[in-house]
């Protein structure tokens, strides 16, 4: 993946959560082990572990902090909600934000403007509304992301976990300006493959604007073990000049409370180790594939 491939990382949901200090202590050492570069950090509640303790196990894991997520559970809304959740989850999300800056992670990621699981029916004009109040309820947020040298990666999700915010399109309507240093898209190949009609003609639309991506099987599970279009996908991101981590995000369907939240059903691996060391070891043959010449005919 030309000029230089990018760092892969993933994300401990695949095993536990809440991902707390305890969890992240069993986490980092194997996936450094493994041979990952990265790692990104959910901070589901403020308490689930402090900048310094993290700092700390990645400073001796030898792993780079790819971004904190943002976890958006039924009390936090940015959108047509009562002001005192509005400004609930403005201080969660500036907490990410400084979170992010203490550990030196690039990015705060994930849906930042609304519950996850929360759905509405919008008409055209409700849905303007409802972009022009989430930018005037983002701007304080995105103005303390930029004095703390953090970018805010917003991610669309799938249909039927929001109604707000499903494509690239949609997003980059949303985010109508907003500072673009400060505030971009953070694309997901599970959502992507649910709402765009091409993964990489999505890429392509939001090519200047992405700031974080995160890779799994379109069921969720190992890159790789699916129907998606990698070489188009990866490619288009080369194209679009994306530079940033490629992190899986998969879950476990052995913790009732994620289990839920993601509706998984059902092991999506033959162990959840599984869906990190070979989708690791896919996305690097993938990026690597890329780099070598077509063969001949």
């Amino acid at each position: 993946m030309s000029p230089a491939s990018p760092p892969l990382g993933a994300n401990p949901w695949i095993w536990h959560s809440p991902v707390t200090y305890e969890a992240l202590g069993d986490v980092l050492p194997r996936l450094s082990a493994w041979g990952f570069d990265c790692v990104e950090i959910p901070l589901e509640n403020e308490r689930d572990w402090s900048p310094a303790s993290v700092g700390r196990l990645l400073d001796a894991s030898g792993l780079a902090p790819a971004a904190v997520i943002a976890v958006m559970p039924p009390d936090r809304d940015l959108v047509h909600t009562a002001p005192r959740t509005v400004q609930v989850t403005q201080d969660y999300l500036r907490r990410c934000i400084d979170a992010a800056h203490a550990l030196r992670a690039p990015t705060v990621a994930g849906p930042v403007y609304t519950a996850v699981g929360r759905t509405w029916r919008l008409d055209r004009d409700e849905r303007r509304a409802a972009y022009e109040e989430l930018r005037e309820n983002l701007a304080p947020v995105v103005d303390h992301a930029r004095a703390a040298g953090v970018r805010i990666a917003v991610e669309p999700l799938n249909r039927y976990e929001t109604s707000l915010l499903n494509t690239v399109e949609q997003t980059l309507d949303a985010l109508t300006g907003l500072p673009e240093d400060t505030i971009g898209l953070a694309l997901d190949t599970y959502h992507q493959n649910i709402e765009e009609r091409s993964l990489p003609a999505a890429v392509r639309r939001a090519a200047g604007r992405i700031v974080h991506v995160q890779v799994c099987a379109n069921d969720r599970g190992t890159p790789g073990a699916d129907c998606l279009d990698w070489p188009g996908f990866l490619t288009a991101l080369v194209t679009a000049g994306y530079r940033g981590p490629l992190c899986i995000e998969s879950f476990t369907a052995h913790n009732d409370a994620i289990a839920v939240a993601a509706s998984v059903w059902r092991p999506l691996a033959a162990t959840q180790d599984t869906i990190a060391t070979e989708g690791l070891a896919f996305l690097r043959d993938a990026l690597a594939a890329l780099d070598r010449p077509p063969a001949a005919p």
